[in-house]
């Protein structure tokens, strides 16, 4: 059965992102835009927690549920919640169109009810040599986030 989630993002920056999962072998389609961006590259990654209530703070740390050290969405050996960066051009928009086979919108790897969260910085994907690289990418403060819900299908 196909999954949809969304996720409003709000902060400093505002987004809607979608994930939709046609089947429970398939990739996680991640679509969406968010503006009030700088411009150039921006982290962007799930967070272990759903909650909010104390701002982006309380989302925790990025989704990694094996234990292993942050990398990019490509990496063999990654967070779950590592998606890598998005881009913003210069209107300060950034359109969201990727898949991954690492989330899910059920099982072991479950997105849903966690957040997503924006960051100020580039993400270096790991490999940075900055003593955050490998667990943060060093992607900065945290811009906006929002939990990411169940989607009427």
């Amino acid at each position: 059965m196909p999954a949809k989630a969304v996720c409003v993002l709000k902060g400093e920056v505002n987004g809607t992102i979608y994930f939709n999962q046609p089947n429970c072998s398939s990739p996680v389609e991640v679509t969406g835009e968010i503006s009030g961006l700088g411009k150039g590259l921006h982290g962007f990654h799930i967070h272990e927690f759903g909650d909010n209530t104390n701002g982006c703070i309380s989302a925790g740390a990025h989704f990694n549920p094996h234990g292993k050290d942050h990398a990019g969405p490509t990496a063999a050996d990654r967070h779950v919640g590592d998606l890598g960066n998005v881009e913003a051009g210069s209107d300060g928009v950034a359109k969201i169109n990727l898949k991954d086979s690492v989330i899910s919108l059920e099982g072991e790897h479950n997105i849903i009810g966690r957040t997503v969260v924006v960051h100020a910085d580039p993400d270096d994907l790991g490999l940075g040599g900055h003593e955050l690289s490998k667990t943060t990418g060093n992607a900065g403060g945290r811009l906006a986030c929002g939990v990411i819900g169940l989607a009427k299908i």
